[in-house]
């Protein structure tokens, strides 16, 4: 019998930690490392032969890797490392599109018992800068397409002293004096590389996360994490041995690599990797192509496949898909009620958070979905709506408070990288507090309200709005600047701008567009503000504290609620 076919009730019963451990062939205080549970065991047990990664680029060509070639590739990645003499726990960034080194060299960084951190590829200098420097990197692995970044920040990162890039054989020669090395992956194979020995509580994955003030947190992980990747992906995912499974992710963000890396690879399954940008018809053609059968993918892009209803899935063969999940952002309704007309499958969202590492909230197969609901606690899991008050769990149906999770869980981070205070500051009389406002129905049910902060949820990202403040005030123009997030159909929220400009400076569109694009090279597309608003000043409270919220409500016709503190004209 598979948990798909259990009631909620028994699954509470029979889905724990202890049997994911067994599964895994791991005890508490043996070692345990993410990368060889997820590659090279499937070679011991004889699974090598298996396809475990098939890749497709830009322009259509497919390579596909064996477990045997990934343990191969991974080993050499980690005696290349090695050589340079990166050693354990150093942070290693992957600072990558989605190429098969991205996938393969976050294995191999792991079995050296470094710490692998992935980047969004498109972040701009500001933003890979304020993550290198935080976590002390000492290597990037990147591109040559990247490369011009990584050097405008070499000097302000003085720990940083190895970048490899996986073409630098190409175009003009490197600066093999900073420590530009060029390779390739395909000449660093190696048959025998000894994994590290790593333990439940060693450092595994730093992922970084926005907030509302201050600079982006480091996340950290550990190598047990894997416990609630394999449970969650086996239960919610259903991964079975003859799944081809596609998360549409970027690992830059925590669900590439939880549920695009570590989850699908540690049950021994087969995953495609798509590098290129987001088309309606190029999504259906890789789903068709490589008859994929369990889709992970986000709200945003659900949104814009509805756009094209339901006649573009028509004209192609997804007969194979079985499954559906979406993860970053409340799933609508309406989404849900698509879904089940244009694949006739329902969407089962999924509620966790980079700082969770894991699905904490979920709408489990086999289990009825209520659209728009974020679902119930995974049934390793106890979830409860708080009373911001007392932080004691709400037992009225309906009532909104404080979504909480017990801890702990294996996934759970361990710290926040150098900021221990603001991570102690996350738990509050014996749960983990996420910042994210909901009910439960009279069923069990999750249903999400909004956050508690002014962090932007824009495609399922968090963009902080102080690092977005940060940036616009570099600009030549720029006196004083807030961020929001403006509700949009299609992203959830957008970033709208309120700028007061320097004297001598008039609002324009050369002026606008300028602010715009500043945005977009130094922290990243998704930060750069879709809208910006000039304004004469910021409301601001009596010690000078920019009031994001009353910005908010006059945007989207809210109560102002309480201005008490609002500073006098």
């Amino acid at each position: 019998m598979t948990t798909t076919t259990l009631g909620y009730d028994q699954l509470r019963e029979t889905v724990n930690w202890e049997s994911a451990k067994r599964d895994l062939g791991w005890a508490e205080g043996e070692p345990i490392n993410i990368g060889h549970l997820c590659i090279d065991r499937h070679v011991d047990e004889g699974r090598g032969n298996k396809l475990a990664l098939i890749h497709e680029d830009h322009g259509g060509s497919v390579r596909e890797f064996s477990f045997s070639d990934v343990k191969l590739r991974s080993n050499g990645f980690a005696s290349f490392l090695r050589e340079r003499g990166v050693g354990e726990l150093d942070r290693v960034c992957l600072f990558l599109d989605k190429s098969p080194e991205l996938y393969i060299g976050f294995i191999g960084i792991l079995k050296l018992g470094a710490v692998a951190q992935p980047l969004f590829s498109a972040f701009g200098e500001d933003a890979l800068f304020q993550r290198a420097d935080n976590s002390q990197a000492v290597a990037i692995i990147t591109q040559r397409k990247l490369l011009g970044r990584v050097r405008k920040i070499r000097e302000r990162v003085p720990s940083l002293k190895h970048v490899l890039v996986i073409d630098g054989k190409e175009g003009k020669p490197l600066r093999e004096d900073e420590g530009e090395v060029a390779f390739d992956m395909e000449g660093l194979k190696a048959e025998s590389f000894t994994p590290a020995v790593t333990y439940s509580e060693s450092p595994s994955v730093l992922h970084y996360t926005s907030g509302t003030t201050g600079q982006p947190k480091g996340a950290l992980h550990v190598h047990s994490s894997i416990v609630a990747q394999y449970l969650t992906s086996k239960v919610v995912l259903d991964l079975q041995d003859d799944d081809v499974y596609w998360c549409t992710a970027d690992p830059g963000w925590v669900t590439g690599t939880s549920y695009g890396i570590i989850g699908p690879w540690c049950l021994g399954a087969t995953q495609v990797v798509l590098d290129a940008g987001f088309s309606v018809e190029r999504w259906y053609q890789t789903m068709a192509r490589h008859r994929v059968t369990v889709w992970y993918t986000a709200p945003t892009a659900i949104r814009l496949l509805m756009k094209q209803g339901t006649a573009e899935v028509r004209k192609h063969d997804l007969a194979p898909l079985r499954h559906m999940c979406s993860v970053g952002e409340p799933l609508n309704p309406e989404a849900v009620h698509w879904g089940r007309e244009a694949f006739g499958l329902d969407f089962h969202d999924t509620y966790w958070q980079t700082e969770t590492g894991s699905m904490m909230i979920t709408n489990m197969p086999g289990l009825k979905v209520k659209p728009g609901s974020m679902g119930r606690p995974f049934p390793a899991i106890e979830a409860a709506i708080l009373d911001p008050k007392t932080w004691e769990p709400i037992q009225e149906a309906g009532q909104a408070g404080m979504i909480g999770i017990r801890p702990p869980w294996p996934s759970m981070m361990r710290t926040y990288w150098d900021k221990t205070a603001k991570y102690l500051g996350k738990f509050q009389r014996g749960w983990y507090v996420t910042g994210d406002q909901g009910s439960i129905d009279e069923d069990g049910y999750f249903w999400f309200s909004g956050r508690d902060d002014d962090v932007i949820n824009t495609g399922g990202h968090l963009v902080g709005p102080f690092e977005i403040e940060s940036a616009l005030l570099e600009h030549e123009a720029v006196a004083e600047s807030a961020a929001i997030g403006k509700p949009d159909p299609v992203n959830m929220e957008v970033v709208k701008a309120f700028i007061a400009l320097k004297p001598g400076f008039e609002p324009d569109t050369d002026i606008e567009l300028s602010i715009m694009n500043l945005i977009r090279k130094k922290l990243s597309p998704l930060a750069m503000p879709q809208e910006i608003e000039f304004v004469e000043k910021l409301p601001k409270t009596r010690s000078g504290k920019i009031m994001r919220r009353l910005l908010k409500a006059q945007e989207t016709g809210e109560e102002i609620g309480d201005i008490s503190t609002l500073e006098d004209d």
